[in-house]
């Protein structure tokens, strides 16, 4: 009887392993800086939708997780033939926001924490007196099935990496959509190394994992 119970208990763990295993974010392929797509004469140019856009992102550590959302303040996409040609859109770092917290419940100090806004804290994340803005410029994009994987670089607090993450794009005569698969990014690459584990010892359990989960929403119209 004991063995049945211990041969169902494992069986029942290895189930929720793998199905844990199967909801978590891929990592995106990250590389060094590429060069930028280059838009031809013929290509169709859509404004990107500030308002109907939106950069999702979590991150978490050993006694929780936090997540918000980060916006866009312009961009651009070309379309030719139907399909993305080259894209660039600016990301708005002020507006940084925590969306799991309440206001009052310390909502303020963490969007003013990662914002780097705090006396001491200026550069434990991202800064935005020093670096306003992110941006992330195309450098490529091909079909995988029916996702679209998409390759660009990615800027911010001065450093510049390019990556690679799949994502549903939708192209119609007046509007460009990008939904994003949900993805991760190792954020010491950006130099964001506040509580990283693998920049600062002896954190203990007192670390904030190196990946942040990314979900991008954007639209365009012509």
């Amino acid at each position: 009887m004991k063995k049945r119970v211990s041969i169902l208990l494992l069986s029942s763990v290895l189930a929720l392993g793998v199905s844990c295993k199967k909801d978590n974010a891929a990592d995106a392929e990250v590389n060094d800086a590429a060069a930028t797509t280059e838009v031809s004469a013929e290509s169709q140019k859509y404004t990107v939708d500030a308002a109907g856009s939106t950069i999702e992102w979590k991150a978490s550590k050993p006694t929780g997780n936090h997540n918000g959302t980060i916006g866009l303040s312009n961009g651009e996409i070309s379309v030719k033939d139907g399909n993305l040609e080259a894209g660039k859109f600016t990301i708005d770092m002020k507006s940084i926001t925590v969306t799991d917290l309440k206001a009052g419940d310390g909502k303020e100090d963490l969007e003013s924490h990662l914002k780097g806004l705090g006396k001491d804290d200026a550069d434990h994340f991202f800064n935005i007196n020093k670096y306003p803005t992110g941006t992330f410029e195309m450098t490529g994009s091909s079909k995988e099935g029916e996702k679209t994987m998409i390759e660009g670089n990615l800027t911010l607090k001065g450093v510049t990496k390019n990556i690679k993450f799949p994502a549903t794009v939708t192209i119609a005569e007046d509007a460009v959509t990008i939904v994003s698969e949900t993805f991760n990014i190792n954020r010491t690459l950006w130099n964001i190394n506040y509580s990283s584990k693998s920049v600062i010892e002896n954190l203990g359990d007192k670390y904030i994992n190196d990946d942040i989960e990314i979900k991008v929403n954007l639209k365009a119209k012509k």
